[in-house]
Formats: C-alpha cells, structure tokens, sequence
C-alpha cells in the first residue's frame, strides 16, 4: 500500500506521540497513599495498649498549645537564619534561636522543591508524585486526609493570607482568606504587604485558632536576581519585623493557666546559587524550622540545629493540637516537643504515629510483616502494654522508669524505620505501561529509518507492505503471544496496571496494531537485506562515498556522547561533554581548513593547489586567512562562554563572570557589555532583512536596552542611579509589537513563496526575517549577563556560513551535526543544566503585569531551549539557501539530523527506565526526557513532510 510522505509522517508522528503519552504514563507514579478513602476520625485510634483487662478510655491526650501561627517564608534557605546573614538581617530571629524558648531544627525537603508540592507535604506528612510538578500549575483541591481538614472537623477556626495555591487546595477549609498569585515573580513588595496588612487586626482577635501566612517575596527576588542579591538583606529586614511583631503579641496575650500559643517559622523550600528550586541541591533542600514557644525551655546559647524531614511536621503539630495524624503522612514525631510531657502522654503521642505508620506500611507494601520496622512496632507495643499494666497498677519504683524509657527508644527505632521503608517507596510505576510506550516508540522509529530513504524519493511516496504483514502467520501468532503475556502480567502483578484496567476490545486493537507494526518491520527489512536490492533515491551517491574524518568524529562524537547517558555524573555534568565536542570539532575544522589551504605538493608536477571558487568577493588571501581564523575565533568564544555561567552540580557553587557582572557595583560594566552584544545582534542578522525589517530590529533591541534599563538591571548613561525600578511593561510590549511585525513580515514572504510565486529568494528572505524576529524576542527574554551567549552565537554561524561550511563544501548531514553540536553547546552556555532549578521563570513574566499561564509557559520554555532553538533555525535557513544549489543533499541531512536525533531520546528513555528507583530521577532527566521526546519528533516530522512539499513543487528533476 503506497501512501504520500506526509501522510506517513503524519501517522508515525500519532503513533510516536501515543507511545510516548504511554510511557510517561507509568512513568509518573503515584505517591504512597492509603487505599481507604475516608479519613481518620478519632474514633477510630487505638486505645492504650494493656496486656490484662484494665479498662482504658483513653484516645488522644489533650493539646499542647492553644494557638498555632504558622509562617512560611517562600524559598526560605537555612543559611539565611542560621548563617552569618541571619545575624546581621533577621537579628531578632536569630535572638530567639539563641536565647529565647525555641526549637531549631534544619527540615529537608525533598525533590521536587517547587511549591505546590511542598504544601501537600506540610500538610499531608505525603510524598508528593512527580507528575505534581505538572499539577502545580493549576492546582486542584486537596481531597487525601490533611491537617487543614482535620482541624476543621474538629471545630477548629482557620485564617489563610498569602499563596492562592493554598487556596487551591482547601477552598473550604479557611474562615478567612486573602490570596495571592504565586506565579507572577516580578512583584516582591505588593505579594507581601497583601499579608502583612491584615496583621494587626487579626492578632487582636480571639476568634481564630490556626493563622497561615505564607509570603512570597523572597522566592520572587530568588528568581530575578539570586539569593545574594541586594534585595535579599531588605526583605530579610522586613520578614523579621513580621516575626517580631507576631511573637509579641502572643507573648502579651498569654493568661495564666491557659495553653500557652506556638509559632512555627517554615521554609517550603530553599533556593539554589542562581536562585530558582526544583532540584534536590543542598541549599534547595535544606530549610530551616524554627518552633517558637513558652512551653520549651529558654536557651543559653546557639545550638547546632538537628535535622528532622519535612514531613515530621504534620504529626508534629496533628498531636500538639490534639488532632489525629493524617493516614498518608510518613513523618514521625519531632520528640524534644513532647520531651516536657509526663511519661505516658510521650509513650502515647509515639504508639499513635508507630500505629498510623504501620498501617499506611501494611496497606501500601505487600511484604510489610518483613520489614523490620514493624516488627520493632509490634515488640515496642507489648512492652507498651507490660509498661502500662504496672503503671496503672500504681508502681512507682526505679525499674518503671527505666522500662519506660526502652520502650519510649524502641519506639523511636520502630519510627525511624517505618518512616525510612515508606519514604523510600516514592511511588509505584507501571512498569507494563513503560515498557509498552518504549516498544512502540522504538517500534515507529525503526519504521522512519527503514521508509525514510524511499519517503524522500522523487515519487515522495512510502510503500507499506500492511496487506501481506495482516496475512502472515507471524502476526497471528504475534497476537497469540501478547495476548498470553498480558493475560499473564494482569493476573500475576500485585498492583494493578492502566492497560489492564482497559477493556478487552481496545487491548486486542493496540495488541493487533503493535503486531501489525512489528510485521511490517520485518519485510521491510528483509527488502533492504535483500541481494541485489538498489534503491533510486537521492541519498544513494552519499552513500557511497567514503567516511572522511570530520564523518567519523561527528558519528563517533554523537554514539559517545549517547553512551555518556548511562551514568549519572556524566548526566549532571553533561556540559563538559558538549565543551569537549565543540572544542575537538574546531580543532577538526581547522585542519580542514589547513589542508584545503596550505596543503603541500605531492610531486614536481603537481598543482593541485587550491584555486578559489568563482564569484569569490574576497582575495584568496583575504578568504584563507579568514577561514584559517573562524575555528579559531569559534574556540575563544567557547571558553569565554564557558567561564560566564557556572552549570552542572559539582562546581555551579564557584564564582563566575555573571556573579561580578551581577553585582551592584558592575552594573556600568554590564550596561557597557549589554549594549555593544545588541549593537553586534543587529550588524550580524541584519544583513538579508528587507528595509522595512532592518528598522524594525533596530527600535527593538533599542527597546530591549530601554526594557533592562527600566527594571535596573543596565543603566542609561544620562540616567541616575536612584531612578525608581518599574516593571518595564512598556518597553518590553513595545518589543513585542516589532518581533511580531517581523515575524509576519517574514511569514508573508514565506507564504507568498509556496503559493503565488516559486521565487526562492523570496522563501529564503522570508525564512530569514522570521529567524530575525526569533533573535528579537530572545533578546528581550535574556538577562543582560547572557546577552553575549546570544551575539557569540550569532558571531560563530556566519563565520561559519560565510568561511567554513559553503567554502568547504561540507554536505548537508555534517552541517546538521554541527549545528546540533553548537545547539547543545549553547543550552548549557546559558547556564542550564539537566536540573529544573536552572529554569529561569523570571522571562515568562517579561512585559505581563499579572499572570497569564499560556504567554509565561510558553515564554519560559522558549528562554530555556534558546540555543537549540537558534541553532535549529539557523539549519533551516541554511538548508534553504544551499537547496537552490544542491538539492539532492538537503533529503540526506534531514535524514541525517533526525536518525541522530532519535538515538538520545531512546537513550534517555531506556535510560530512566533502568534507573526508575533513584529519587535523583526528577531533578536531572524528565525535562531532558521531556525535551529530547518532543525534538526528535517533531525534526523527524519536520524533515519528512517538507522535503516532500518541496518535492512535490520541484517533480521529477529531484529524484
């Protein structure tokens, strides 16, 4: 059956998207959950537990405190409390922490560190799933067991002010709330008066029982300008007035005899060195806890604080209010609260959690009765028992003490033990629905290697041999066998899969597609291993040509770089692989250059000097010379591009130029670089753009300087520097409007190409002006510091088009594995990493004043993959261009890029499947994995479907 090129592109591209939707289905577990839906009442607590027949009525010992203030300070870092800044900028905080009655403690948060996350697990004592990275863009409300919903069954009143994620997620929980958007990381002050100006009349009410408060401007300055900032000490300044003023007064509102109150001081997450989160770095994860009340002892001096998890918190304060523990928490109990506690009421606080965590273990692990944890429970409950049998006896001797105290220990071991075994269960992946994506995945990526040759043809056709593979025997018995296998798998797994939750008509259809696909696969292969098979394509001169070395390096480059991927410290330093790759590409380069320029004579009458093209505006002299410097030339803008931004893990903590450009007392030096990168910007992409174009590009990287000088990062030379800072809305929309006249300038010329005119000049120039409209926005998006990433890119591909790749005549495939190389350099020239916390969110909020989802996401990720993104473009203009001249070659580069580009999405996918258990799997792959799937389909698609448009309009003289 012959089906047209883009027809088949089409169809592989649905089967690819389907097989990848599979794959991250199981991908993405579900996090350790109890099976019952209801929630936990007090009636259905253990009693005490009693060897004899003694009656015992107890449940939950009474509350600890009578108020609870809770305030989370968003990207909250330990150092900011407990180091040297926090003497010097939260003076009063750290007061407390020294000499007042307070509990210090470092809470580690685990990955992943953004928001929405972190408030399930202060408030469910869960580990949240992976895919609630995704959800906390819109999140929903919170139906698992929680500290909020318990509270409030319990008639307890609750006031919420700040994150609106909070409001998200408990929309019925609060008496009284005020929030306020998390997303929109421009605003630093107004996100925080919005909370603190219902302050002084809320305190001197008595109508409340729990107040949140959750302020958001430190996190925002984190993602502008970084934790070390000069905006970081005022904030600080003012987060500990708040503290003051708070603890004040509880202090005056204490009455004898009463409960006394208790204010907790909480980080949902901390803050790297450029200041995002999302990765599992110590000072992302590290933040501090501070437990202010009268009912701890006063200290006399400052303390190391101990570490406790995160979600220690929610038993925590569960059993201080006299609350049941949520049935998900994994926490156990922070033990210096109840340490002031009588005996019995620390040996009951702790067989409430020992019994909680047992329960989620029994239900969540079939082999829980092997876990040493609660075996050590189950021994510490009978001890309980025999403690409890002589206590309510009325022994009062040495030995109850004593016995008291092992089992208060046993406890705790059986605690640590239950917490450890369910914390390392983060979650249960569907194995089966893996490894049924990546089969189909790989399944589809075969079939584009095997067509492509043939859907790249001058007929542009695929003929697919789906008639005789539905009528051999091998598919029968191929169906035969997976039906076997998923019978097999959904009646032996212990946990229950989501393609065996399917009916078993869609089952049998995927079952007979996947057969029918592997069929189809194996003729055909058998065609093209076939003797004296031949195939009259335009890739088949390439291909008997031999391998120079440029061709071994690139290929070799790209399968080791594939097999750099199985191990991590490879995965989180993978930039060095790129600096390596470019650096030994310039290095090959330029000894092409040299042979092609300065080889020697082989013998006395042998000429065969170099002779410069036709046409050649330039001297011979002038044209080697420059040739002989653009390998060069490329090397030093790497290594001065390698020391701007720090990346990776192991050294991303060091200084870098971006620190000292950053700082406040640089910012001349910065606006001097920012202004001469964008002067270079526009003399570098100006030169193919029509009039109308080129004055458009000018006014806008004019209006992106106007942009940064705006928010304070550069300064105008007439300007002062206590210029108030704005949000630059003006000037980045006035940015907008130009790369939006550009683009449909560029877009128009495009379409007038393929439909009235084959003129491609034309197309070119239209692929030209949208590439220029592309360099506009990225400008605008970068932070000054980067702007020279973005000029030395540019710099280096027209040295690279006007010297290297067009002088000596490289083909279509080499040119696309560089410009993947350089592509891939520079997403890590940038700054990036494999982590999420080098994200920069600050460039989704450029010229909005609120947030809008659509516009940040998209301007996020549009920041984050510039360099590929630039350099892919670039391809295509490039490709464009040489096509009038060799349009044979343009079909074997795509095939090229996009066979090279399949092997690190299978490698990535294979990958994170064998390494499914490590928790480091969040911070470092799924946006590579994310990242490398929609590449790879998308330039295979690409490359397919517009080869076979151009030629359809160009017909037979291509084949």
């Amino acid at each position: 059956m012959k089906i047209r090129s883009s027809v088949f592109a089409s169809l592989c591209l649905v089967f690819e998207i389907f097989g990848i939707a599979l794959f991250l289905r199981g991908f993405f577990p579900a996090p350790v959950k109890s099976s019952f839906s209801s929630k936990t009442k007090i009636s259905d607590l253990p009693s005490e537990p009693l060897t004899g027949n003694n009656p015992n009525s107890s449940k939950v010992p009474g509350p600890l405190f009578r108020r609870v203030v809770i305030v989370l300070i968003d990207a909250l870092r330990e150092d900011f409390i407990y180091g040297p800044r926090g003497r010097q900028y939260m003076p009063y905080t750290r007061h407390l922490v020294e000499r007042g009655s307070t509990l210090s403690f470092v809470a580690k948060a685990e990955p992943p560190t953004v928001t929405m996350p972190r408030i399930k697990a202060l408030t469910t004592g869960s580990i949240p799933g992976f895919i609630d990275v995704v959800v906390n863009l819109n999140s929903p409300a919170l139906l698992e067991d929680n500290l909020l919903w318990q509270a409030k069954a319990a008639g307890k009143k609750i006031i919420f002010y700040g994150d609106d994620t909070w409001v998200r997620l408990f929309p019925k929980h609060f008496m009284e709330y005020d929030g306020t958007t998390s997303f929109f990381v421009s605003d630093y002050t107004e996100v925080d008066n919005n909370v603190t100006r219902h302050l002084d009349s809320t305190l001197k009410r008595d109508d409340w029982d729990i107040l949140i408060l959750h302020y958001l401007g430190l996190d925002h300055i984190g993602h502008l300008s970084g934790p070390h900032s000069s905006l970081i000490a005022p904030k600080l300044l003012e987060m500990d007035d708040v503290l003051k003023k708070i603890h004040s007064s509880l202090i005056s509102r204490e009455t004898e005899g009463s409960l006394p109150n208790l204010l907790v001081l909480c980080g949902d997450h901390g803050m790297s060195e450029t200041g995002s989160h999302g990765g599992s770095s110590d000072p992302e994860t590290n933040t501090p806890l501070v437990l202010i009340s009268p009912a701890f002892k006063r200290k006399v001096g400052m303390e190391k604080p101990g570490t406790v998890e995160q979600v220690d918190l929610l038993p925590t304060l569960a059993l201080s209010l006299g609350l049941p523990i949520s049935q998900n928490s994994v926490g156990r109990l922070i033990y210096p609260v109840f340490e002031e506690n009588s005996l019995r009421d620390q040996l009951r606080f702790l067989h409430l959690n020992s019994y909680q965590l047992s329960c989620l273990l029994k239900d969540s692990m079939p082999t829980y009765q092997k876990e040493e944890g609660y075996e050590q429970f189950h021994m510490a409950e009978k001890s309980h028992g025999s403690w409890m049998k002589l206590y309510l006896e009325g022994n009062a001797s040495e030995v109850l003490s004593n016995m008291g105290r092992k089992v208060l220990r046993q406890y705790l071991d059986a605690l640590k033990a239950m917490s450890s075994a369910l914390s390392r269960q983060l979650g249960k992946y569907d194995m089966y629905s893996m490894m049924a994506g990546m089969i189909l995945v790989l399944q589809v990526l075969l079939l584009l290697l095997l067509a492509m040759p043939e859907a790249l043809s001058g007929a542009g056709e695929v003929d697919v041999p789906l008639a005789s593979a539905l009528l051999s025997l091998p598919f029968y018995l191929l169906c035969l066998l997976c039906c076997s296998i998923h019978v097999l798998l959904c009646t032996s797994s212990d946990n229950t899969c989501y393609l065996c939750d399917l009916s078993w008509g869609l089952v049998i259809a995927a079952i007979a597609c996947s057969s029918a696909l592997f069929c189809v696969l194996l003729t055909l292969a058998a065609k093209k291993l076939a003797p004296g098979t031949k195939l009259n394509t335009k890739t088949q001169g390439a291909s008997e040509s031999e391998f120079s070395e440029l061709d071994v390096l690139l290929l070799m480059g790209t399968v080791g770089y594939v097999i750099s991927l199985a191990s991590s410290s490879f995965i989180e330093e993978e930039h060095q692989t790129w600096y390596f790759l470019i650096n030994t590409l310039c290095l090959a380069v330029f000894q092409d250059v040299c042979r092609k320029y300065f080889r020697e004579k082989r013998g006395p009458g042998d000429d065969r000097a170099y002779l410069p093209p036709k046409g050649t505006e330039l001297g011979v002299g002038s044209q080697k010379w420059l040739a002989l410097a653009t390998p060069l030339l490329t090397l030093a803008c790497c290594r001065l591009l390698r020391s701007l931004n720090q990346t990776g893990i192991q050294w991303a903590h060091l200084p870098d130029l971006s620190h000292w450009l950053n700082s406040w007392e640089h910012k001349p030096e910065l606006s001097l670089l920012a202004a001469a990168s964008l002067v270079l910007i526009f003399f570098l992409v100006q030169r193919r753009c029509s009039l109308v174009s080129k004055i458009a590009l000018a006014l806008g990287l004019l209006g992106v300087y106007s942009y940064r000088a705006a928010v304070g990062n550069v300064l105008f030379p007439w300007q002062h520097s206590s210029r108030d800072i704005s949000k630059g809305t003006v000037e980045a929309r006035f940015v907008y409007i130009f790369v939006l006249g550009i683009l449909f300038t560029g877009a128009k010329d495009l379409l007038r190409s393929q439909v009235t005119t084959s003129d491609s000049q034309l197309k070119s120039r239209g692929l030209w002006e949208v590439y220029c409209g592309v360099v506009l926005l990225c400008s605008l998006l970068f932070r000054p510091h980067n702007l020279p990433v973005l000029a030395c890119s540019l710099l280096i591909q027209t040295a690279m088009d006007q010297f290297i790749w067009r002088e000596l005549q490289y083909d279509a495939a080499q040119i696309t594995i560089m410009h993947y190389w350089f592509g891939q350099a520079f997403f890590y020239f940038q700054g990036n990493s494999n982590n999420i916390a080098t994200v920069d969110i600050s460039a989704g909020f450029v010229g909005l004043e609120s947030y809008v989802e659509i516009p940040a996401v998209f301007l996020t990720a549009f920041s984050t993959y510039t360099g590929p993104l630039l350099w892919a473009c670039h391809l295509v203009c490039y490709l464009s261009a040489a096509q009038d001249r060799h349009a044979a070659s343009v079909g074997h580069g795509c095939y090229c890029f996009a066979l090279l580009r399949s092997i690190p999405a299978v490698a990535y996918i294979i990958l994170i499947t064998a390494l499914r258990y490590h928790l480091f799997i969040w911070s470092v792959f799924s946006p590579k994995l994310l990242y490398e799937a929609m590449h790879t389909l998308v330039t295979t698609t690409v490359c397919i479907f517009f080869t076979a448009m151009d030629q359809s309009h160009a017909g037979p003289s291509y084949s």
